[in-house]
């Protein structure tokens, strides 16, 4: 199928691109990478009858790193933001996660705060957002808002995103030096949307073998209907780094998630499965090489 007949605007910078959408407002859809979008737009799901295309606003395709955070432009590609080495070097769960964000045809278009707005609980950068504490940085013809992640997600494929407003950057928080994370997820082929998958983040107390656990959390992907921090902190505290049981995980998981069912997998399935990939992710951050460093210098 192909989409529904739609008028394209180009603008060429960001205050027309908000004058565009302020104007056409429910009536219109931000185009920027169109992996999502496009789909929706060919199968008629969704018909606007403008979509503003932001490829060409200045300034949006840059990622900045300060002492603070990794901050990402509205129309830089995963791919991109992939292979940013000193985004990789002061937060290596960015790479880590966008590592299994589809195929790398799909990363070469997509953009990372496309999938944020998206909203799709079986994509991996929601969660990733979430478990940063990233800054979700809007504009519209009301001025700038700063929206925290953990305020951002209302449900699959909702957001508290106007309809007339844009997403102009989005701010992923830094972990305290040393902190270690991973990232795993499970699907039928490499590529497909997860059956269950999550990020983790984990503190040590203490150096070499004889370091134990101070705080974990983790952020899942595929199920929970809007992503979520999940603390693990009260299981796995004072527990040595080589451990791989994780006492106490099965638990928390459990109570904090509701998979539901699908074609692929029942929802015990899944909550199975996210059970067992925490336990492989916290080994696996645990004995991981990639830890944040404390850089401090601004690169775009």
């Amino acid at each position: 199928m192909k989409p529904a007949p739609f008028v394209h605007h180009s603008p060429r910078t960001l205050d027309e691109a908000v004058t565009v959408l302020g104007e056409v407002g429910h009536d219109g859809k931000v185009l920027a990478g169109g992996q999502s979008l496009i789909p929706v737009l060919n199968m008629r799901l969704a018909q606007p009858a403008h979509l503003v295309d932001i490829n060409r606003v200045d300034g949006l395709g840059t990622v900045t790193v300060t002492d603070t955070h990794v901050r990402v432009g509205a129309t830089v590609r995963h791919a991109q933001l992939e292979k940013h080495d000193e985004a990789y070097a002061v937060l290596p769960l960015l790479r880590q996660a966008l590592r299994n964000v589809a195929h790398p045809a799909i990363r070469n278009r997509g953009t990372t705060v496309g999938s944020i707005a998206h909203a799709d609980a079986a994509g991996e950068m929601p969660s990733i957002a979430v478990l940063t504490d990233a800054v979700i940085e809007a504009i519209g013809p009301r001025g700038r808002r700063e929206i925290a992640a953990s305020e951002f997600f209302e449900g699959p494929l909702q957001t508290v995103l106007e309809a007339d407003e844009i997403l102009e950057a989005v701010r992923f928080g830094r972990f305290t030096p040393g902190t270690l994370t991973a990232f795993l997820e499970s699907a039928r082929r490499h590529g497909d949307y997860a059956l269950a998958g999550l990020g983790v983040a984990v503190e040590l107390e203490g150096e070499g073998t004889d370091a134990v656990v101070r705080t974990a959390r983790a952020a899942y992907v595929s199920v929970t209907d809007i992503p979520v921090v999940l603390d693990l902190s009260e299981a796995v505290a004072g527990q040595p780094v080589s451990t791989t049981s994780w006492n106490g995980v099965e638990e928390l998981v459990q109570a904090g998630i509701a998979p539901e069912a699908d074609i692929h997998a029942s929802s015990d399935y899944r909550r199975a499965l996210a059970v067992e990939l925490t336990r492989r992710a916290l080994t696996t951050a645990a004995t991981t090489t990639e830890t944040a460093t404390t850089t401090t210098e601004g690169h775009a």
